[in-house]
Parts: structure tokens; C-alpha cells; sequence
């Protein structure tokens, strides 16, 4: 077999090798680690499509170790940083142990590792679903793993500012991205086929708003944007 066959194959890896050492970073406590993993590996999850489309190349196990990578990476990673600010939240330290954790405590850490369990229905369901092509069903899990690193990395340096945050509020946030995951919701292509306006306004929209909320809030800047991203795809939905 070709050299070229594995290129795309050995690019995946390395996001799912991100994705490794974002959950290892974000266990131990250090949020800023994971979320610069995270956004690693999804650089890597961009190229190795590119690469693909690129050589002409593609294989079933590329397609299989596609999905692994992207649930480490995307869902098994972001859901470890939620909960390391959920123990943060209870016991006001990044690194105590699960040991010393009450019960209670210890199912509120571990509440937030559901998304991990949705990311993966959203990763099966969409190796089967041959409806998104032009559009997505349902929010994707690599927009919900840039989200989350890109949150937690705003949060953790603006702790005083989010001291009034609650374990449930982020409960109840991980439990809504895991309905985004698996619904039904279309949600539009970010693919530029061509710069003409139209056809692409939300696209121009979007772009010029990340570019500001980058500027303004640095990383921060990208949960804003894939939020709004969500809000655009409701709105686009709710009037087609």
C-alpha cells in the first residue's frame, strides 16, 4: 500500500493523541493545557479530510478512527474540563483528589461525563445518516468541544467574575449541548463554495463576528461565536 494511504490516518491520530493529553491536562487541573489540546486536535481534525480529499485517498478504518479521535477529543476531553470546574466550584481547588470528595460531591464531578455518552450516539448517528451533506443534524461534536475549551479557558481566568456560578448551572448546560447533539436541528454549513453575498450571509455574518469576539475577548471569543452559530442555525430553521 501507498505511503499516501496513511498520511490522512496518521493526522487523525494526532488528534486523537490531543485528545489523550487534553483529558490528562484537564483531570490534573490545568484547563488551559486541555483547551490548547483541544483546539490541537481540531486542526488536525480539519487536515486530515483536506489531506484526504487532497490524495485521493480514503479507507473505512480512516472513517472508524475518525469518529474515535473526534470523541476523545471532543467530547471525552471538553467533558473532563466540566468536570474539573464543577469540583473547582465545590471545593474551590483544581487539583483535590476524587478521594477526598463526599458522595454527593463526587456525582456532581461526575455528572458532566453524560456529553461523553451523546457525543458518541452523535458520532454514530452520523456515520449512518446520509442526509448531512450541505447541512448538519444536530450541533456537531467538534463545535461542541471548541465550545467548551474555549468557555472554561475564558471562565478560568475570570474566576472572580463567575463566582456565582452553581454546579447545576453547568449541569444544565452539558445536558443542553447533549440535546443539540442529537437532535434534529439543521444546522448550516460553514463551507464557502464561492465569496458572492448571497447565499452566504450568514456565513459573512458569523465570520466578521468571530474575527471581533476574538479580538475583544481572545479565545473566549470562539464559544461566543458557536453560540451564536447555534442561535443563527435555530433562527434559519424556525423561518425556512
Amino acid at each position: 500500500m501507498a505511503i499516501k494511504n496513511h498520511i490522512p490516518n496518521s493526522i487523525t491520530s494526532l488528534n486523537l493523541f490531543s485528545g489523550v493529553l487534553a483529558t490528562v491536562f484537564a483531570v490534573s487541573g490545568n484547563l488551559h493545557a486541555a483547551t490548547i489540546l483541544i483546539f490541537c486536535g481540531a486542526v488536525f481534525d480539519y487536515f486530515d479530510g483536506f489531506v484526504a480529499r487532497l490524495l485521493h485517498v480514503s479507507s473505512d478504518i480512516g472513517k472508524e478512527l475518525d469518529s474515535l479521535a473526534d470523541l476523545i477529543s471532543f467530547g471525552f476531553a471538553p467533558a473532563a474540563m466540566y468536570s474539573t470546574y464543577v469540583k473547582y466550584l465545590l471545593t474551590g481547588d483544581f487539583t483535590t483528589s476524587l478521594a477526598t470528595l463526599e458522595l454527593t460531591q463526587l456525582l456532581w464531578v461526575m455528572s458532566p461525563l453524560i456529553l461523553v455518552v451523546f457525543a458518541a450516539l452523535r458520532l454514530a448517528k452520523f456515520n449512518l445518516d446520509t442526509r448531512q451533506t450541505e447541512t448538519f443534524l444536530g450541533l456537531t461534536t467538534t463545535a461542541t468541544g471548541l465550545f467548551t475549551a474555549s468557555l472554561l479557558w475564558f471562565v478560568s481566568d475570570h474566576l472572580q467574575a463567575f463566582s456565582c456560578v452553581r454546579p447545576i448551572y453547568v449541569l444544565i448546560m452539558v445536558v443542553i449541548f447533549c440535546a443539540l447533539l442529537v437532535s434534529e436541528i439543521p444546522m448550516f454549513s460553514l463551507k464557502i463554495k464561492h465569496f458572492g453575498w448571497r447565499g452566504n450571509e450568514m456565513r459573512f455574518v458569523l465570520l466578521l463576528i468571530a474575527i471581533m469576539s476574538i479580538v475583544c475577548l481572545g479565545i473566549g471569543g470562539v464559544a461566543l461565536t458557536i453560540a451564536l452559530y447555534i442561535i443563527f442555525s435555530l433562527v434559519r430553521a424556525a423561518i425556512a
